[in-house]
């Protein structure tokens, strides 16, 4: 799994690969629930968005906390699977018009064309052309799955934007259990996480080190001399 990650300050992301295969024509960017939590999220959501140049790019959010809720609610009531199912992804509507009216990013029913970044609303995508059909129903679908579903669907690559970088076995419940099946056509899969305080003072101090170990260039060795005697 290939790691990186964007330059250092505001915004800056963890990235790497989880699939290299051919590039698509377009960016499908799965934007976590989660990360709506943090209070930076507009600027984080911004600097993915320019990293990822001139390609059209279209952003799924996840439900995050509403989704939750509704969640917390089958847990104790036992609802209708199909009932959850549709209102976990009604809720995605919600997080969707959310990060519209905060960063001015249009909602779409539809992908892009242009470089011009919009968010997608879910729902309205998946009631044409009978694609919530399609969906298995369960909470074993998740917005992860969705992403890539769109994402197999246009031909385009995905982006996972979660709070935390996967493991060495994504599979492991850093995505839900459909995303593999859902993903089978997706060509190039990458990963990115938020930069945490923690992590850019260790790059920092990384930098500071090879800094020190490196000599300057031009410069040169100083002798030391021996006191004279006397």
């Amino acid at each position: 799994m290939k790691e990186g990650s964007d330059a250092a300050g505001g915004g800056a992301w963890q990235r790497g690969l989880l699939r290299d295969g051919p590039r698509g024509h377009a960016i499908v960017v799965k934007f976590g629930g989660s990360l709506l939590a943090k209070d930076d999220w507009p600027e984080l959501l911004r600097s993915l968005s320019q990293s990822c140049g001139n390609t059209p790019l279209s952003i799924v959010v996840g439900g995050g906390a509403k989704v939750d809720s509704i969640r917390r609610i089958d847990d104790a009531a036992g609802l209708d699977a199909a009932v959850s199912h549709r209102l976990a992804i009604d809720a995605m509507r919600i997080t969707a018009r959310l990060v519209c009216e905060t960063t001015g990013c249009p909602l779409a029913a539809d992908l892009p064309t242009t470089a011009s970044p919009c968010v997608i609303d879910v729902p309205a995508w998946l009631d044409t052309a009978g694609r919530f059909a399609r969906l298995p129903v369960g909470w074993h679908v998740t917005s992860d799955s969705i992403a890539a579903f769109i994402a197999a669907e246009t031909g385009s690559d995905l982006l996972l934007a979660k709070s935390i970088p996967p493991p060495k076995d994504p599979s492991a419940g850093w995505v839900d259990d459909w995303f593999t099946t859902a993903a089978i056509g997706v060509g190039r899969i990458e990963w990115a996480a938020p930069v945490s305080p923690t992590t850019s003072r260790r790059r920092a101090g990384r930098q500071a080190s090879r800094a020190a170990a490196s000599p300057r260039r031009g410069s040169r060795p100083t002798s030391r001399r021996s006191p004279r005697a006397g």
